[in-house]
């Protein structure tokens, strides 16, 4: 089975990881010192691959989204040679290495745009998206996902450029085949260096209507302007089908195989069909990320019916991936927050990311609990968040950095840190929970290790149930004779379940509520059923 079937992925913001020389900003360096920590040693969490947001030279206009050489690494995160050393470091540990890949758009200092900006017979005019006033105004009435319109007017040449985020972020043109050509090779350059696979940012919105028709509006949607956009003709185009097959080419022509993730832009509340096409027929994405998990409140029924949707909608072809957090999203942590039931409801939902059928995404200090946290305005650095503000506090708070230890500093830094250090450091911090056996970090590093050492959570099918009483989850994975059986309790009070006679409930594994092999199973089967603790997640080997 491919590794990235059965692969364990940590999402690393680099900025807020480990800052290595006082700057206040995380940087390749301060990851090399912590992996360690991530796999390679008897204490370590036991991760296998590593997802790095963008590490390329930028301006930092959107944080590294906005990238003006692909094929280098930007000083404040260190130089070539350090991340080919990180590279080998991460390999000698089992960890494979993820990049972030932005090519929806470039920075506008990137060469390429600047090149394309200086006359309208450059060679590279027809890189980006340029079009004639209509009207005096701009070509369509397409919009920036970040405030006001999508297209920006260009004084030297009279034509505007369109850009799907901010005005310093322009939208390359995919339907140039000098821009596919320029991009592969690149990704080749990467991939040559020994890169395990990359993630592709918001990849279904490369390809634009050739037409430039308008999008229509829904009557009442979203708080933004953007959100009452139909975007029919700015993203999901069909000819991005036939980009995502030769990209998957490339990737499966190395004999390692390698592996790429995409995000796809959806409207809220979004669906798993959407992703599900991006897949094709095992031809295109090896996996579309599922963010329904981010959107779900904490039912089990939802979760129940967005694993059953993604897996009727991937096909026996395909294969699914699960997150809970990211870089973008508020942490789980603090949407599922319910006074004394919180750290249960962690353990539990560190249980099923772990457990599902597919791959999980994990995102940095979720395996120890760290919330969001709010971000004074004087201090926001997201361009998102000083638009909105206070309507929406940007994405700051999912971005503050990892508290190593219980000191002033959080260990991060020696100097002052991009964005105000953890508040909570002092009780939630890395140092005082690898050795406390009732830790959260100690239920994920023992889950991880669960699942390594079961074949049928790694790969196995998946039979998914509901409680008659909507209240819990359970369901069970099997490969070959092997079977194992988990059953999650959304409820904060007891759950009785009556599961199929013909699972076979011998050993429990796991129990967030610390029930161990001592427990009574039998009695708890008298009467056929099996009773769930409040918050309880539980597994049972054969």
């Amino acid at each position: 089975m491919a590794w990235w079937k059965e692969a364990v992925i940590y999402q690393i913001y680099p900025r807020s990881f480990q800052d290595s020389n006082g700057d206040g900003i995380g940087d390749l360096e301060g990851i090399i010192q912590r992996l360690d920590y991530l796999a390679g040693s008897k204490d370590s969490l036991g991760i296998d691959a590593i997802w790095l947001s963008p590490v390329y030279p930028s301006p930092m206009f959107d944080f590294g989204y906005d990238i003006s050489d692909y094929e280098e690494i930007d000083p404040v995160f260190g130089d070539i040679q350090t991340f080919k050393r990180l590279l080998k470091e991460a390999h000698k540990r089992g960890i494979r290495i993820i990049m972030d890949l932005v090519v929806n758009h470039t920075s506008h200092l990137h060469p390429w745009f600047v090149e394309s900006r200086s006359s309208v017979n450059s060679p590279k005019r027809d890189w980006y998206i340029w079009k004639q006033p209509s009207h005096n105004g701009p070509p369509n009435n397409w919009l920036g996902a970040f405030g006001g319109s999508g297209w920006e007017y260009d004084k030297r040449t009279g034509e505007y450029y369109f850009h799907s985020f901010l005005k310093e972020q322009p939208d390359l043109n995919w339907r140039n085949p000098d821009v596919e050509d320029a991009i592969f090779r690149m990704m080749k350059y990467w991939l040559d260096m020994g890169v395990d696979g990359f993630r592709l940012d918001v990849v279904n919105l490369y390809v634009k209507d050739e037409f430039f028709r308008n999008n229509t509006s829904y009557f009442m949607k979203g708080p933004r302007p953007y959100d009452k956009q139909v975007h029919a003709y700015d993203r999901d185009r069909p000819e991005m089908h036939g980009i995502l097959r030769r990209m998957r080419k490339l990737l499966d022509s190395y004999s390692e195989k390698r592996m790429f993730v995409g995000e796809i832009m959806q409207d809220f509340p979004g669906n798993v069909l959407l992703p599900a096409t991006y897949c094709g027929r095992n031809d295109e994405l090896h996996l579309a990320f599922n963010f329904m998990f981010l959107f779900s409140p904490w039912k089990a029924e939802r979760f129940y019916q967005i694993v059953k949707d993604f897996e009727s909608a991937l096909g026996d072809d395909n294969w699914p991936n699960y997150t809970l957090s990211n870089h973008d999203f508020p942490r789980h942590i603090t949407r599922y927050e319910k006074g004394d039931d919180t750290l249960d409801r962690a353990r539990l939902a560190a249980c099923m990311m772990l457990t599902l059928r597919g791959t999980p995404f994990l995102y940095y200090g979720e395996e120890i609990g760290m919330k969001r946290q709010k971000v004074p305005f004087n201090k926001i650095q997201d361009p998102v968040g000083k638009r909105y503000w206070p309507f929406h506090p940007g994405r700051d708070p999912e971005r503050i950095p990892m508290p190593w230890d219980a000191s002033d500093s959080t260990g991060f830094s020696t100097g002052k840190p991009w964005l105000p250090v953890y508040e909570d450091a002092k009780r939630v911090n890395v140092e005082s929970q690898k050795g406390d056996p009732n830790s959260l970090f100690y239920t994920y590093k023992k889950l991880i290790q669960i699942r390594k050492d079961r074949k049928s959570l790694r790969k196995g099918k998946l039979k998914i149930l509901l409680s008659s009483d909507k209240q819990a989850l359970y369901y069970r994975r099997r490969e070959g004779k092997e079977e194992t059986y988990i059953f999650l309790n959304f409820s904060s009070k007891p759950v009785s379940i009556s599961y199929p006679r013909k699972w076979t409930l011998n050993e429990i594994l796991f129990s967030s509520k610390n029930r161990g092999p001592s427990f009574e199973l039998n009695k708890e089967l008298d009467t056929g059923d099996l009773v769930l603790l409040p918050n309880e997640a539980v597994i049972f080997a054969k």
